[in-house]
């Protein structure tokens, strides 16, 4: 299996290594991930400036490609600039949920969608900041869990959240919103983005907010398919 790893917290980010080592026992894996952090750059992508692409050595025996541009940038030059050619793409470990509405925003979420758009089963994964550093230990569960349900034969696209000590693993959809932002004035024309947690328990544990935050692992499968169907079987009616 050829494997690409792609995340948007960037090269600099704490266990995009250790990621890169559990990564090898799926197979050869090859990494674009961008030069800064790019956190909450959704799809955005560069349509006409260039933008730097080299490779980096990080630690004896782990190259990288760092690319000065967006997660999907790092999809998209991988794939379509290089001719790569991979049978399952990770996105992540994002160090921050993305659960509900908040995967509109998420750059992690963005690169695993591209990677499919190119026809590349893939999988997002994010975790809380405060288990951050534990996350890869969950690596093992949850793939015996994907092998056991035998979930990239079923779909191509899944994001999963990984909380502290999970008690479980839930198949879940999207839920609603996460966190929001205040914007206060700074002075001289400044408003600064000031995050804040807007999301209420419905204690539904089908929604990947109630799962992950409270102590489930949260499988969704998602789509790049951004259609009503409801409302388009409804409209082909008239």
């Amino acid at each position: 299996m050829k494997v690409l790893i792609t995340n948007d917290d960037g090269v600099q980010a704490a266990q995009l290594i250790p990621l890169i080592k559990w990564c090898r026992k799926l197979g050869d894996v090859t990494v674009f991930v961008p030069k800064y952090e790019q956190s909450g750059k959704s799809h955005s992508f560069q349509i006409k400036e260039p933008f730097e692409a080299k490779q980096v050595e990080l630690e004896p025996g782990i190259t990288v490609w760092t690319v000065d541009s967006t997660p999907a940038d790092c999809v998209r030059l991988a794939v379509l600039g290089l001719g790569c050619k991979f049978n399952l793409a990770i996105s992540g470990i994002n160090r921050g949920f993305n659960v509900g509405t908040d995967i509109l925003y998420s750059g992690t979420v963005a690169a695993a969608s591209e990677a499919v758009h190119l026809g590349i089963p893939a999988i997002a994964l994010s975790t809380t900041p405060e288990n951050y550093p534990n996350a890869t230990g969950e690596l093992d569960r949850i793939l015996a869990f994907f092998r056991e349900k035998q979930l990239l034969r079923l779909h191509g696209f899944y994001n999963v959240n990984i909380p502290a000590n999970p008690k479980g693993i839930r198949f879940t959809h999207q839920g609603g919103p996460y966190y929001s932002d205040d914007f206060p004035h700074i002075g001289n024309d400044l408003y600064r983005p000031v995050g804040k947690p807007v999301w209420a328990d419905r204690q539904d544990l089908t929604l990947d907010t109630d799962a992950a935050l409270t102590g489930y692992i949260s499988v969704s499968p998602l789509t790049i398919d951004r259609t009503d169907w409801a409302v388009y079987g409804q409209l082909a009616a008239l």
